[in-house]
């Protein structure tokens, strides 16, 4: 560091005069110990601790005044770590209420019908599932797809034909 950047603090609890190298160096192990024994991960505490140390380089010229520079890097340590429990808790519950749900397997008429509907022609398809599962009548069906009733009423038709060929082949 530059000289100009590394600036004297006063006494630190220890008696000790110490620069922002002389504080990190003493207190780096000391901090994530302690946060260890709090969080339970090495790399989360050395992670938390070297957060709190940036942000205190970053504020230097005010905390380097502070009887003891320390007290400042453990609160602001310690409130990552609590900061960062409270993260995990809430992203523990949400996967807990996110639980996958079983959807049953559809039938083989199901199945069948869908491979059905499948080969018929796309304005035949339509027709079929508009008038039998959306359950309009041919006039909607007409006005939504922009084509006289009479030609729904073909393809609503030839679509039943088509359907009822290709499932009494299978059987169902």
């Amino acid at each position: 560091m530059a000289d100009g950047v590394r600036a004297r603090t006063g006494v630190g609890a220890v008696g000790a005069v110490h620069d922002f190298d002389d504080l990190y160096a003493a207190s780096f192990q000391g901090l994530t110990l302690q946060l260890y024994a709090y969080l339970g991960d090495l790399a989360e505490a050395q992670d938390v601790v070297q957060e709190a140390f940036c942000r205190a380089y970053a504020r230097w010229k005010s905390i380097r005044d502070y009887e003891d520079p320390v007290l400042w890097v453990r609160r602001v340590a310690w409130n990552l770590a609590t900061s960062r429990f409270r993260r995990q808790r809430t992203a523990v519950n949400f996967l807990r209420r996110q639980r996958e749900e079983k959807v049953a397997e559809p039938s083989p008429d199901r199945v069948a019908l869908v491979r059905a509907l499948a080969k018929l022609p796309a304005q035949q398809r339509r027709a079929v599932v508009l008038h039998y599962m959306a359950q309009l009548s041919v006039a909607e069906i007409a006005q939504q797809e922009g084509a006289p009733e009479g030609t729904v009423k073909s393809w609503l038709s030839r679509g039943r034909a088509a359907l009822a060929g290709q499932l009494t082949e299978k059987g169902i």
